[in-house]
This record gives structure tokens, C-alpha cells and sequence, in this order.
């Protein structure tokens, strides 16, 4: 791996905010939930809460990571106290979408409930259950049933939590997007309809359209990793967290292709877009969603839950995510595979309906897009397919530079 950086990408990207305002965020739902202590369990909720009440080993172990969440002065409030106060707070969640606010946003509410939890030694192994992914997996599409009404509309308003207010379009740059401002709700239909907007015409023009051996950025995002001569299968759960393309393209049938080849990884910030599109010219060979983990996190990073590590080279290899292999129209790059991964609670990675084998799509078209949550990309390259890319992992940790959809990242070899 060319260059990383050793910080925690959840709260860089945005969608965690710093410890004082997670915790002040953790209080105000925590007293939400309690004066909401008569409402039912959703159903989602109510099996996962059966889950733990009827096997033991699950009923052990998230248990034992709720007692492992470290006390000490650089940590001011538990975030859960018991069992009963974790369903609780994730049921609390289901009926409210992620609100704006300057500097305590939190737009991945369960990634804020279970933050502690997931980097204890008992909660690496709960998060990795595939019981509890299964249930997990029932609660978040209960949530995005939620985000895809109406009802989660509230927030797209211009009161100082809501996504309309002065700050919130000076954050989103709210002027690139297609909205209409005339309408109450901007013309979005729910929070996840906001959370996938499109660009305006003529806003992410795509570089050198006509020129094969220009790769564009397949999304707005900033750079994490670069990696060369990548193996077919490695220790991806180890400190460094090697790509292992084995498993980050799910034995997909073109891996021997991309055998000392290159990975590109960026990651996705809160309040950007969530579309994600073609960085080469081609033909879709395959396009399909490889189901995975939700919460799952990379012990190797340290087990200090007060210092969650960043684990997003771990994430492309477990979590859930699309894969798209392409057969690039310049033949010296070959295949390129697109890998979006939906971290933490997004396990809405959506193909466009049309992105089936034997299309063809031109460089920079759409492939498909996220909902509700963080979010990082892979892009894989056949070995000698890339001549040099223009675009640096990290080269101020301070200051990470966000790459333009569309923009040039590399530039292909002239021959093989």
C-alpha cells in the first residue's frame, strides 16, 4: 500500500462528529428514548431482542461488550448502560431521520449507539456473527422503509437542525444539486430521495470523455489507499490491512485477471453525493451485491474502544457491497472492477436496473448509488493496466483533498 492514513474515517469523513458532541447527540436520544419507554418494539427489533434472549452464546456476548466499554477521563458518559437501554436506543432510531447540525452531526445514528461497542473484544466477535448481521440487516431495512416515506421528510426543512437552514446549503452546496427551491421540501420525496440527489447538467464535466486511456473518479469522494501488486489472497484482517482480491470481489470469476494489479480506494463524506458512476468506456461483464457484515471493525487496529481505529481497507473485504466488472473499450486496461461498499449501516448498495451484463456504458455513466449512510469505493486494475495516477492516498492527513466526480485519478499504460 502506497500511503494511508492512521485516523479513524468515520468521524473524518463526517459522519461522526468529535467525542464531546457524539456524547451531547447520545444524551439528547438517550432521553428520547425514555420518555418514548411505552412504545413497543418495531417487529425488526423485537426479533433481534428474541435472538438475544434465546441463544445464549449471542446473549454472552453482547452482554460482555456492553461491560467492556472502558470507564477513565477521556470518557465521559457510557453510551449504553444495559441490554434493555441498546434495544431501546436502536428502536428509538426507526422513526427519525439524521437532522443537520454544525459541528454535533450525526448521520449514522446506530454507528453512534454502538461506536463503543463494536471495538471491545466481545463486540469484534458479536459484529461478525452472522445470527446478528441477519437480524441487523432486518432493523436496517426496517430503518430505510422509514427513509424512503415521508414521514422522514421533517428534516428537509429550514429550521436550525434541518438540511434547508443557511449553514446546511453552505455545507451541502446545496446550489450544485437539482432541487426546487419554491417547495417545501425541495422537491424531494423522502430523506433518502435528499440523500441521493443529483448533480446539475454541466456541473462534474468528465475528463478527457473521448480519450480511453484517461480513469476518472467513479465518485466524489477523497483518496484513502493506494495499493500495487495486490495478491490474490492476504491477511486483509491484519494491521496494514492488505487488499485480498479473493475476497473484496467475493471469488468473483475475474480475480486471476487483476493478480498484481492495483487498488484505488476513496471514501465518501456525509454531506456529499452518493451516486456512483463508470470510470472507464466498456462493457458490464458482471454486476451484482455480495451481502455482508454491518458493524463489523478490525481488531488488528487496537482494542482501546476510546480510540476506534480507521478500518476501511478491513470493510472492502467483509461488509456489504456491490461488485461491477467491466471490460474496459481500451484493451490495455482490460477489466475494471468497481467495488462501492456500504459501511456501518448502509446496506443499501443499489446497481441501476439497466447496469446488466453485455451493456455498454461510456465513461462517466451512472452505475448505481448509496442510501443512508458512510460510505467507501474500490476501483481494481489488471497489473501493468496503469501507467501513473494523478492523485495522492492522503498527502496531508490534516487536509485530505476531496477528488470531483469525474475527475482524471490515473491514466493508462500504452501497451502490455
Amino acid at each position: 500500500m502506497t500511503a494511508s492514513a492512521d485516523t479513524d474515517h468515520k468521524r473524518r469523513g463526517g459522519w461522526l462528529p468529535g467525542q464531546d458532541d457524539l456524547e451531547a447527540w447520545i444524551e439528547g436520544h438517550r432521553e428520547r428514548a425514555r420518555a418514548n419507554r411505552d412504545r413497543s418494539l418495531h417487529p425488526s427489533v423485537a426479533a433481534f431482542r428474541h435472538l438475544f434472549d434465546t441463544d445464549p452464546v449471542i446473549r454472552m456476548g453482547m452482554t460482555r461488550m456492553i461491560e467492556q466499554v472502558p470507564h477513565g477521563k477521556r470518557y465521559q458518559k457510557r453510551h449504553i448502560d444495559d441490554v434493555d437501554e441498546y434495544f431501546s436506543l436502536i428502536n428509538e432510531v426507526l422513526t427519525t431521520a439524521p437532522a443537520f447540525s454544525d459541528g454535533g452531526m450525526v448521520t449514522t445514528p446506530f454507528a453512534a449507539i454502538l461506536d463503543w461497542t463494536m471495538a471491545t473484544p466481545a463486540g469484534f466477535a458479536v459484529y461478525r456473527d452472522p445470527k446478528v448481521n441477519a437480524a441487523l440487516k432486518e432493523v436496517l431495512d426496517a430503518w430505510a422503509e422509514f427513509l424512503d416515506s415521508p414521514a422522514s421528510l421533517s428534516v428537509i426543512s429550514d429550521g436550525p437542525d434541518g438540511w434547508k437552514s443557511a449553514k446546511a446549503q453552505q455545507v451541502v452546496g446545496m446550489d450544485q444539486f437539482e432541487h426546487d427551491p419554491d417547495d417545501e421540501h425541495w422537491g424531494f420525496t423522502s430523506w433518502n430521495d435528499f440523500f441521493i440527489r443529483r448533480f446539475k447538467a454541466g456541473q462534474r464535466p468528465v475528463a478527457a470523455p473521448d480519450d480511453d486511456a484517461v480513469v476518472v473518479s467513479s465518485s466524489e469522494s477523497t483518496p484513502y489507499a493506494i495499493a500495487t501488486n495486490v495478491q490474490r489472497r492476504d491477511e486483509f484482517w491484519i494491521k496494514r490491512q492488505p487488499y485480498s482480491l479473493e475476497d473484496l470481489l467475493a471469488n468473483d470469476a475475474s480475480v486471476d485477471r487483476f493478480v498484481g494489479g492495483s487498488v484505488y480506494q476513496a471514501f465518501l463524506s456525509a454531506t456529499n453525493y452518493h451516486r456512483w458512476h463508470s470510470p472507464v468506456a466498456g462493457t458490464i461483464v458482471r454486476a451484482f451485491v455480495q451481502p455482508g457484515t454491518y458493524f463489523s471493525e478490525a481488531d488488528a487496529e487496537g482494542e482501546d474502544a476510546t480510540e476506534p481505529k480507521d478500518s476501511q481497507g478491513y470493510l472492502a473485504h467483509v461488509a456489504a457491497r456491490a461488485i461491477i466488472v467491466i471490460e474496459a473499450d481500451n484493451p490495455v486496461l482490460g477489466h475494471v472492477a468497481v467495488v462501492p461498499v456500504g459501511m456501518i449501516e448502509v446496506s443499501s448498495c443499489v446497481i441501476g436496473d439497466d447496469i446488466v451484463p453485455g451493456r455498454h456504458v461510456d465513461k462517466g455513466e451512472e452505475l448505481g448509488f448509496f442510501q443512508f449512510g458512510g460510505s467507501t469505493e474500490c476501483l481494481v486494475f489488471e497489473p501493468g493496466a496503469i501507467d501513473s495516477f494523478a492523485v495522492q492516498a492522503f498527502p496531508d492527513p490534516q487536509r485530505p483533498a476531496l477528488v470531483h466526480l469525474h475527475t482524471q485519478i490515473a491514466t493508462a499504460a500504452r501497451e502490455r
